[in-house]
């Protein structure tokens, strides 16, 4: 039984989808929760009073974490109200579905701040705090399936991805002999809002299940948020700069 009692959390785009999943996930394993959010205040304000439902602490944050002030002004808040953090969760994503031929500088350069550059803003602001959590700070990136296999109108957020788990395999290497994780988990095809956003998406989840090597069972918000809970946990501190792939053996077909 993984056991977070005790550990304070920060969960980034966390109102929904993957990221609303991961939230309950590691309050239900016993953390308290810090809920990033942009727009959906709302949501992220369900995740809260669900958080507190379950016994933990937890509040909501406004930020884009794609700009360096407000993600450092984000960490800052955390460290006040739970006094430290132990787990940074980077799920936050950005970025149209449009060919590469259409992708303008401003809109490239949106999806990699958001979805790669913002990992090393949250670590730059919350490194100390992580190095002095009582086991090993846990930072955890969520990437897709585009950082390495080729999808269609996906060229600046696949490569904001594969940007990202190169990064935090840097990442390990400086901040790893401080006592800190990183690791990234690299989900196939959720039924999320964003994924329903996706030009052609029932054609896409139908071909990603009929890949699939689990029957029936199709992949959920659930399954990923428990390898997030696993590598928040102290059960991975020997596994380092790692990308763990959770999509039911779609990617290994030929």
């Amino acid at each position: 039984m993984i056991d977070l009692r005790g550990k304070r959390a920060l969960v980034t785009g966390a109102s929904r989808g993957i990221g609303k999943s991961c939230a309950l996930r590691l309050a239900e394993l016993g953390a308290d929760v810090a809920i990033n959010f942009l727009s959906s205040a709302d949501e992220a304000a369900e995740v809260v009073r669900a958080i507190h439902g379950l016994g933990r602490r937890s509040f909501a944050v406004r930020a884009d974490v794609a700009q360096r002030d407000d993600a450092v002004a984000m960490i800052q808040a955390v460290e006040e109200r739970f006094e430290g953090i132990d787990i940074v969760v980077s799920n936050v994503a950005a970025g149209g579905f449009r060919p590469a031929s259409d992708l303008t500088p401003a809109s490239f350069e949106s999806t990699i701040r958001t979805n790669s550059a913002a990992v090393l803003w949250l670590v730059q602001a919350a490194a100390d705090s992580l190095a002095k959590s009582s086991y090993q700070g846990k930072v955890i990136a969520v990437s897709s399936h585009g950082s390495m296999w080729a999808v269609p109108n996906y060229a600046a957020i696949g490569a904001s991805k594969a940007a990202l788990e190169s990064l935090i395999r840097h990442l390990a290497l400086e901040y790893g002999p401080r006592g800190i994780n990183f690791n990234c988990v690299l989900p196939g095809i959720v039924a999320t809002d964003a994924v329903a956003t996706m030009p052609d998406v029932d054609n896409i989840l139908k071909a990603a299940h009929a890949r699939m090597m689990l029957g029936e069972r199709t992949l959920t918000a659930n399954d990923v948020s428990d390898v997030v809970a696993f590598l928040a946990s102290p059960l991975s501190d020997l596994i380092q700069g790692q990308t763990l792939v959770v999509d039911g053996g779609v990617s290994i077909r030929v």
